[in-house]
């Protein structure tokens, strides 16, 4: 016999007549009192009522069927895993989001508008007996997982920030949000206002796509009315830092296979640990949205993945470095702002070139860890002066490390040649590197130091190389690439630029880094264009990279130059 539990059921009718008799027009007043005219209209035109949710508790699949179909309801496919609501339930009464079997289903129903909307059903298995029935009992009371959703079909990073903006003003709060990669859409949650008229105090906009340049804005104020969470947040960050170390270190992501989940006792055989520990690693990383956890175990995800050894892009050596001696001397960054001593140094003892430099194996991390970046050198080859540069030109890369920046050029570019200038042990390693890709017969080497740029490349290149220096030594620098440039010779300078109205960006991040751990800086564009023009070049261009990046177009000084600049 069939048994359904009468309370879920009316409420689940009440849903259903809910969705069937609101529409947008209708239901945004009811939300947001005051409400009207202009702007009301405006909201109806950019968002529309897609459907309203609730959280059951049936004991089993044909028990959650007939209360479907008691509410005369029928659901198109069989319920999905909903690792969201239950990730929450896990986080809220504690349990390991493994044990809760959580489903989610969105039956249609026909409105009296004509529209066709969805009740969107998560159902958490409760079976006669088990203890989760107290779950059950406080959820039914708190209804957490209650909502109403507007959908937003043509989203843009100006209409949602209007969005958000309207209903912020209208009385509502930021209550968190997130990006589902599975599905490529971005959810901004609301408080309800105290006055609203609605039965629902929660109000979801949901937009297609990735927006979480505009979600971050959304999540801080959300944290703002937080402020001891967000602390705590913030203060355990190094636990963030050295779980992914661990996770790198360990090789934990390279046992795990991306077609099947995999059960924390497996991938600790694979990996020689201990599983209860390893278990307790990737909860916390499931909550990093490193990996992820369903019915048949963990499995990596689009970030996870980037700390396998073998993924195109790895970004594992530079977990190693940034948890590894990086990680150590951070510690000392208090005495770097007291002192201006680099606490690298102070830490070991040497400056990081030269630190690294007596351990091999240091040195090939530090090398494979600036390669990891090379994300950022995407769009590189594109570039303007490169894309138009004269066959047979010369491109000539300065501390240009394993040759992964002057590689991509060369394979772009086949009628271009390149020269490579670092120390002795790195030329070794980028001339394996290169001759690996095929391009040493038009690749020069050159071991030697900064005084040691050759004349008559055509187009320069300093990649992520001023950032390691003050300003003296940046002048002195840029000087040496001054005189070997010819006087229609381009110099392309790839750093990270610190914005000049205080937005959020990785290069202010890296100035702290830089200031620690090296005793360099990120700068701005116009401190840039100061230092170039103190060695005779002047800044003609400015063009974004990926991760923060920009590539500064420099060019020698002259009457042609004149005024140019930023």
């Amino acid at each position: 016999m069939i048994t359904t539990s009468p309370g879920d059921t009316s409420r689940l009718r009440a849903t259903a007549d809910f969705v069937r008799e609101q529409d947008t027009a209708t239901l945004l007043p009811l939300l947001f009192p005051g409400l009207d005219g202009p702007e009301l209209r405006s909201l109806v035109e950019r968002c529309r009522f897609s459907h309203a949710a609730l959280l059951v508790f049936p004991p089993a699949r044909a028990a959650l069927d007939a209360m479907l179909t008691e509410c005369g309801l029928v659901a198109d496919a069989p319920p999905r895993p909903s690792v969201v609501v239950r990730r929450r339930l896990a986080a809220r009464h504690a349990r390991r989001a493994r044990e809760l079997d959580v489903g989610i289903l969105r039956p249609t129903v026909q409105c009296q508008d004509g529209a066709r909307r969805t009740v969107e059903v998560f159902a958490l298995t409760v079976p006669p007996g088990s203890d989760l029935g107290a779950v059950a009992a406080h959820e039914r009371e708190r209804q957490h997982e209650a909502h109403v959703a507007f959908e937003v079909p043509a989203p843009d990073p100006l209409v949602l920030r209007g969005l958000c903006a309207v209903f912020e003003q209208y009385g509502a709060t930021p209550d968190g949000g997130g990006h589902n990669p599975h599905e490529d859409g971005t959810v901004f949650y609301f408080t309800a206002p105290a006055d609203a008229k609605s039965p629902y105090t929660r109000v979801e906009l949901y937009a297609p796509g990735d927006h979480r340049d505009v979600l971050a804005a959304h999540l801080d104020g959300h944290r703002a009315r937080q402020p001891a969470e967000t602390l705590l947040r913030l203060l355990t960050g190094a636990w963030t830092t050295q779980a992914l170390t661990a996770f790198a270190r360990l090789e934990v992501a390279d046992a795990m296979d991306g077609e099947r989940g995999a059960d924390p006792a497996e991938l600790a055989r694979a990996t020689g640990v201990r599983a209860p520990n390893l278990a307790v690693l990737l909860r916390y990383l499931t909550m990093l949205g490193v990996v992820r956890e369903d019915r048949d175990g963990f499995r990596l995800t689009d970030v996870g993945g980037l700390l396998r050894t073998d993924a195109e892009g790895s970004m594992r050596p530079l977990a190693l470095m940034y948890g590894g001696p990086f990680y150590e001397s951070f510690a000392g960054l208090g005495h770097t702002v007291r002192t201006g001593e680099v606490a690298f140094e102070r830490r070991f003892g040497e400056n990081h070139f030269d630190h690294f430099a007596r351990d091999p194996e240091l040195a090939e991390l530090f090398d494979r860890s600036m390669a990891a970046g090379a994300r950022m050198f995407d769009p590189l080859p594109d570039h303007p002066v490169l894309a138009s540069a004269a066959d047979g030109a010369t491109v000539v890369d300065v501390a240009g490390g394993n040759g992964e920046l002057l590689g991509r050029i060369l394979s772009a570019h086949p009628r271009l040649n390149g020269v490579l200038l670092e120390r002795p042990r790195t030329v070794e390693t980028a001339r394996r590197l290169l001759d690996a890709a095929g391009h040493t017969a038009r690749c020069t080497f050159r071991a030697g130091d900064f005084a040691d740029v050759p004349a008559g490349g055509d187009v320069y290149i300093l990649s992520r190389v001023l950032h390691d220096w003050d300003d003296d030594r940046c002048r002195e620098i840029l000087r040496h690439c001054a005189r070997a440039m010819h006087d229609t010779a381009d110099l392309l300078v790839v750093e990270r630029v610190l914005p000049t109205d205080g937005s959020a960006s990785l290069a202010t991040a890296w100035d702290l880094h830089m200031m620690c751990n090296v005793g360099g800086r990120e700068r701005r564009a116009d401190h840039y264009a100061r230092l170039f023009a103190d060695a005779g070049l002047v800044l003609t261009g400015r063009t974004p990279l990926p991760l923060d990046g920009d590539v500064l177009h420099v060019r020698k000084a002259g009457p042609a130059h004149a005024g140019a600049g930023l």
